[in-house]
């Protein structure tokens, strides 16, 4: 079992990296560890986690190249994992990469045992199986990465009941979005590399007018089986997922770039303003300008 009397650092090679830890509820631990891994010169770093009854959730705040390593198979092939995205393993049996570029990351230690925690403690669904994650975009943990970055660079004082808060925040969210539902429902399944290879190429060309169809061929399925895979295992159409993940840019532009509607639905892909007002409203609840307009009030 992962003991953690310095973080996690240690396992990539950083004994030093700064790392927090709190018990949020009861007695299970939560654990975070700043990662900025170079390699130097070095061509790869073997990074080897022991099985625990626990998860290992990585935020990636740049883009980083790494592989799988499985024992007694061949390495998976090297694959790129998205700036603003997320890695999520079950660590029942441990896990193993071989990492090919620097790393700039938040690495996360969460106990089942802290999930059931959470559970009881808050409005989360009851405590099931989480299904892995392979560089999924989640904007949600990139507000909260950025919630816990300055709390791990602070050398004085400790950060109490806000890391408690964000600690429940975040198994709250894992548990809210990333149930494994492929399990429960008894569907089609979907392999995570399939998922990740779909919404990479989504993601890809997320502002054009594309086929399903290629996306659907990117996972090495057809069109129909992609469908329903992707609904059962993710609770979204790809064109509700796709859809999603275009409000999501969008709010950035209005926000971060303060563009007119026009041209935010341009570069989001909608072919004119009121189709995006309509889109924007079906995920939100609101226009884009009243919702621009609460979130700068």
């Amino acid at each position: 079992m992962m003991t953690e009397p310095s973080g996690i650092g240690a396992y990539f090679g950083e004994p030093k990296a700064p790392f927090l830890m709190v018990r949020p509820v009861r007695d299970a631990r939560f654990s975070v560890t700043r990662l900025r891994c170079r390699l130097n010169g070095e061509l790869s770093r073997i990074v080897s986690l022991p099985a625990d009854d626990a998860y290992f959730l990585m935020f990636y705040f740049k883009d980083v190249m790494h592989c799988d390593l499985v024992p007694g198979e061949s390495e998976s092939e090297i694959r790129r994992y998205r700036q603003g995205s997320i890695c999520l393993v079950d660590l029942a049996e441990g896990a193993s990469i071989r990492l090919v570029s620097d790393l700039d990351s938040l690495a996360f230690h969460l106990p089942r045992a802290l999930f059931r925690e959470v559970c009881e403690f808050s409005h989360a669904p009851a405590a099931t199986s989480l299904r892995c994650r392979r560089g999924e975009v989640d904007d949600v943990m990139h507000n909260l990465a950025l919630a816990l970055s300055p709390l791990l660079d602070e050398s004085e004082g400790e950060p109490g009941a806000l890391l408690q808060h964000i600690a429940v925040a975040i198994c709250a969210h894992l548990l809210h979005s990333y149930p494994d539902r492929a399990i429960a429902s008894g569907g089609p399944d979907l392999s995570v590399w399939q998922e990740k290879a779909a919404k990479d190429f989504m993601i890809d060309h997320w502002a054009k007018d594309f086929s399903f169809a290629a996306a659907a061929a990117a996972a090495n399925l057809s069109e129909e089986g992609f469908a329903a895979a992707f609904a059962s295992v993710t609770g979204q159409t790809p064109q509700e997922w796709l859809m999603r993940y275009r409000i999501g840019r969008a709010k950035r532009y209005l926000i971060e770039e303060g563009w007119s509607l026009s041209k935010t639905a341009a570069s989001c892909g909608y072919a004119d303003e009121a189709r995006f007002v309509e889109a924007f409203r079906e995920v939100t609840g609101v226009t884009p300008a009243v919702w621009r307009a609460r979130w700068l009030q």
